[in-house]
């Protein structure tokens, strides 16, 4: 059963008896008991922006974009905490925060008193379908993960060691520029030249252990043949049911989980699991540094934080790879979303109580949203830190070796990333940690997305929240239809890497409506006794320019590039 606390999250009247208003804590352990909506968004962050978009921006650019991540995981917070602050003083959802936003309205409301849905929740709507493909994609990754550990029938495990298409090209074109002193990499520089080299040996060797089978698929490519067998079957992408059957399973037990509403105790667990992982992919970092092939130097550092922009190669933009990844590290704009959802889960709202002009409420109000502050604060340390950690993995060893993770191949690749410190069993220890933090982040994810969902439908006038439960009872169905929904994106054979960067860049450009979503608010909305000063100000509005910039190259390079 939903719990009181989560119908009182959907319920926009704010409305709050004697009992729940409550003086905001000031001293240390009080504020500690306090904190938890910035935590579960932290914990709901780490698995498809930092360990998959991340990393394959690392393993594709280098340490040039160090300076990118970084930006991308500190200017967020000040629009969250900006949406967080309305959705306290007010008592409102977020999406009923970003309708009073001006501009082109579309659609009818059942309720004379809400308007119809904005420019900004209709696009809402178009990147939550995203967002759901985005959600397949990380199933999928949970599904390959238990497929290597736990294989069932094996065939995923043998999929995988046939390379990809594009590494079998990648190998023989290094292959003919070897043979060629004009060719590009004659001109590299010495490190690029041994990375490629180091890269090309490691797969030649994987090339060499499929024997014959190989030598067929090299010859098909030069051939410019089709990579099938006599009977058809592709022999790059077989089909799989390994990694088909444990999404399923994952899928499932999430639905009943989320239907039945006893999903808190895995959340807590989780984030445990992300944390703790979070910090063996740290210790990894610092123990690459003392490897010399695998160190990254201080100039190096230096360089990466030097706003400097790396060139595509091979086929691959790692600019608008980190474009997509700027949409999802940190505080993505599905996370923007949610995080006062769960401020108003916690309480902050109902402990400060209805709107009103007496002093008392502008004191409980200031007091509530320092520790909202805090929250946001501190989920921002963590975030940053964990993909800081993800982004330096991909550059140490991915990048190094020329690996991309991609496709049915990517959990696998990414487990890579583990072998030069831990040594082989060092996968295990990824696989079990990836299948923690992704299924941390589909489980919380589905479950912040049935919340939102449900509520965003009252904007379309699908639920009548006139009826008494009505939204209560659609978020019970969206728990355990939301899940499934995924599985079929995944099921569809799309590329799991691929349904999280398509989803990446639809929340970069998202990010900019809800930049100028907060700009509005605090103007207009935010009681006068609770604006902010100056310098926040200022930090707002570089937040926003920020995403404005991100957003309108995301545009610019779908359509025009």
């Amino acid at each position: 059963m939903e719990s009181q606390q989560e119908n009182k999250a959907l319920d926009t009247s704010n409305g709050s008896n004697n009992n729940d208003i409550i003086n905001a804590p000031t001293d240390f352990w009080g504020i500690v008991k306090r904190l938890g909506p910035g935590l579960i968004i932290a914990g709901s962050i780490v698995g498809s922006g930092e360990l998959i978009a991340t990393t394959k921006t690392g393993a594709q650019a280098g340490i040039t974009l160090l300076w990118l991540i970084i930006v991308g995981c500190l200017i967020k917070v000040f629009v969250q905490i900006e949406l967080g602050r309305y959705s306290i003083s007010r008592g409102e959802t977020t999406l009923s925060a970003l309708n009073h936003v001006p501009g082109p309205r579309l659609g009818f409301s059942r309720d004379q008193h809400r308007l119809a849905p904005n420019w900004i929740l209709w696009f809402w709507l178009v990147m939550s379908i995203c967002t759901i493909g985005q959600l397949g994609g990380i199933v999928g990754g949970v599904g390959q993960a238990l497929a290597l550990t736990l294989p069932i029938q094996g065939d995923y495990l043998k999929a995988i060691q046939v390379p990809s298409e594009k590494e079998f090209v990648h190998y023989l074109k290094i292959e003919e520029e070897l043979k060629d002193d004009q060719s590009p990499m004659a001109s590299m520089n010495p490190d690029q030249r041994e990375r490629y080299l180091r890269g090309h040996a490691k797969l030649k060797e994987r090339i060499e252990r499929l024997e014959a089978q190989g030598q067929l698929i090299l010859q098909k490519i030069r051939n410019q043949e089709k990579l099938v067998d006599q009977t058809g079957q592709s022999l790059i992408e077989p089909q799989t049911w390994d990694d088909k059957i444990w999404a399923g399973v994952i899928a499932i037990l999430t639905s009943f989980l989320l239907y039945y509403g006893r999903y808190n105790l895995i959340e807590h667990l989780s984030t445990v699991l992300v944390v703790s992982f979070t910090f063996i992919t740290i210790g990894n970092v610092i123990s690459l540094q003392t490897s010399e092939v695998w160190t990254i130097s201080t100039e190096e550092i230096i360089r990466g934080l030097s706003f400097g922009i790396p060139e595509a190669t091979n086929g691959m933009n790692p600019l608008l790879t980190a474009l997509a990844a700027f949409g999802i590290i940190g505080v993505g704009a599905t996370e923007l979303i949610a995080y006062p959802y769960w401020c108003l889960e916690k309480g902050y709202a109902r402990f400060t109580g209805p709107h009103s002009e007496d002093e008392s409420w502008a004191l409980r109000a200031k007091g509530w949203m320092r520790v909202m502050k805090i929250d946001a604060f501190a989920s921002m340390c963590i975030y940053t830190f964990a993909t800081l950690a993800f982004f330096l993995m991909g550059v140490a060893v991915l990048h190094k070796e020329g690996l991309d993770p991609d496709g049915m191949r990517m959990v696998s690749t990414l487990a890579e990333a583990y072998v030069p410190v831990f040594g082989e069993y060092a996968k295990w220890l990824f696989l079990v940690g990836a299948i923690a933090v992704l299924y941390s982040t589909f489980l919380v994810a589905n479950a912040a997305n049935a919340r939102i969902f449900s509520d965003g439908l009252r904007f379309f006038s699908v639920v009548d929240d006139r009826k008494p439960n009505a939204v209560q009872n659609c978020v019970k169905l969206m728990s355990l239809l939301l899940p499934l929904l995924c599985l079929t994106v995944f099921l569809t054979g799309a590329n799991p890497v691929r349904l999280v960067l398509i989803a990446g860049t639809m929340q970069a450009i998202m990010l900019p409506m809800l930049g100028i979503a907060a700009i509005y608010l605090r103007f207009t909305k935010i009681d006068a006794r609770l604006t902010p000063g100056r310098l926040w100000d200022l930090l707002l509005f570089l937040s926003c320019l920020g995403l404005l910039v991100a957003g309108s190259y995301g545009v610019y390079k779908q359509l025009f590039a």
